[in-house]
C-alpha cells in the first residue's frame, strides 16, 4: 500500500524490473493510470515489454554482444570488446529521460499520460545508424576498424614517438592543412587521397604514411601543429588528465561534494548549461535508509512502516 501511494504521489514512475515483476506487486501502469490517467509511466527493461526475449534478463556487457557493438569495437582480427563506459545502460536511460520529458509536456497541455516502454536493445540500435545503413545498403556487415572511420580518413589515433594522437582530418580542407602540417603536400594531391571516399578506401595505406611521419614527433608538438591549422586533433587522455582539463573547469563540470559521515569528495555534474546556467549539486547524497521515515509519513504511510531502514 505504501509503494501504491508513492506512485500516485508522483507525476513520474520509472521501473527497471523484467516485465511483469510490478504487475504482480499492482504497481504496473495499467493499475496505477486507473487511479491517476495523468501519470507518465516509463518501463526499462533489456528487451522492451512484448517479444520472444521480453522475460529474458540482460546487463549492459550481454546487450552490448546482442546489439552488434562489440561486432564493430576493437581491433581488426581481435577479439570482441565492449565499450568502456556501459553505454547500453546509459543510453536506455537517456532515451528514457527524454521520452519522459516530453510525455509531461503532453500532460501538463491538459493531455493523459502516456505508457513509455524503452529497451536497452533498441537503443543501442537507435545509436548505432551509421552501421545499419551500411547494412542495409551494401548486404554487408559492417567489420572492425579499431579507432578508424569506414566512410572517412584520416580520422583515428596515430602512433607519434611518445604516445598516441586523435586527428580528425573529415574533410578535404582539413586534409589538406594536415598536409601542410606535415610538410607533404604531396599526400594531399595522390589520386588515392583525392576526396574523404577514397581515403577511407586506402587508409591502410595511408596510416601507415602518417605513422612513419608522426614516429620522430611528440604529440605535444603535433597538437600545436594542427591545432594551429584548425584541424581538430586531441591527446589519448586518462581520466585523471580529462578530469584536470582547463576547459572543465571553466564549465564547472567537476564540484565538491560530500558523502554520508562528512566525507569531502567530487563529482562530475550533469553537463548541461541552461540559459548560461550550470546544474551543479543542490544536495548531497543520503545515507541509505537516511529519509525512510519522511517520504512514507509525507504519504500518509503508519510510522512503523518506517523501520524499512532498519530492517
Amino acid at each position: 500500500k505504501a509503494a501504491r501511494r508513492l506512485a500516485l504521489s508522483a507525476d513520474v514512475v520509472i521501473e527497471n524490473f523484467r516485465p511483469g515483476v510490478m504487475a504482480r506487486f499492482g504497481l504496473d501502469h495499467a493499475s496505477l493510470s486507473r487511479a491517476k490517467p495523468a501519470l507518465v509511466y516509463c518501463s526499462v527493461s533489456a528487451f522492451g515489454q512484448g517479444g520472444p526475449r521480453a522475460a529474458e534478463g540482460g546487463f549492459d556487457m550481454t546487450v552490448q554482444a546482442m546489439s552488434g557493438a562489440m561486432s564493430v569495437t576493437g581491433e581488426p582480427g581481435g577479439r570482441p570488446v565492449k565499450c568502456g563506459i556501459p553505454i547500453a545502460d546509459f543510453t536506455a536511460g537517456l532515451y528514457a529521460a527524454f521520452s519522459v520529458a516530453a510525455a509531461l509536456a503532453k500532460v501538463r497541455r491538459g493531455e493523459p499520460g502516456d505508457y513509455i516502454d524503452v529497451s536497452m536493445l533498441g537503443a543501442m540500435l537507435g545509436i548505432a545508424h551509421l552501421q545499419t545503413s551500411e547494412y542495409f545498403a551494401t548486404g554487408r556487415d559492417p567489420v572492425k576498424l579499431g579507432s578508424a572511420h569506414p566512410m572517412n580518413a584520416p580520422y583515428a589515433a596515430f602512433r607519434c614517438r611518445d604516445g598516441y594522437l586523435a586527428l580528425a582530418a573529415g574533410n578535404d580542407k582539413l586534409w589538406q592543412a594536415t598536409c601542410e602540417g606535415i610538410g607533404r603536400d604531396d599526400l594531399a594531391a595522390d589520386p588515392r587521397f583525392a576526396s574523404p571516399g577514397l581515403r577511407a578506401q586506402h587508409q591502410d595505406a595511408l596510416r601507415a604514411i602518417l605513422e612513419r611521419e608522426f614516429a620522430n614527433r611528440d604529440v605535444a608538438e603535433l597538437l600545436s601543429v594542427f591545432g594551429k591549422r584548425g584541424v581538430p586533433c586531441a591527446p589519448i587522455n586518462s581520466y585523471s588528465q580529462v578530469l584536470a582539463d582547463s576547459q572543465v573547469a571553466h564549465m564547472g563540470w567537476v564540484q565538491p561534494m560530500a558523502l554520508p559521515g562528512g566525507v569531502a569528495t567530487r563529482s562530475v555534474v550533469s553537463p548541461q548549461r541552461v540559459s548560461d546556467r550550470g546544474l551543479g549539486i543542490y544536495r548531497d547524497p543520503p545515507a541509505l535508509g537516511e529519509h525512510t521515515d519522511e517520504v512514507l509519513a509525507e504519504i500518509g504511510a503508519m510510522a512503523p512502516l518506517g523501520r524499512v531502514a532498519e530492517q
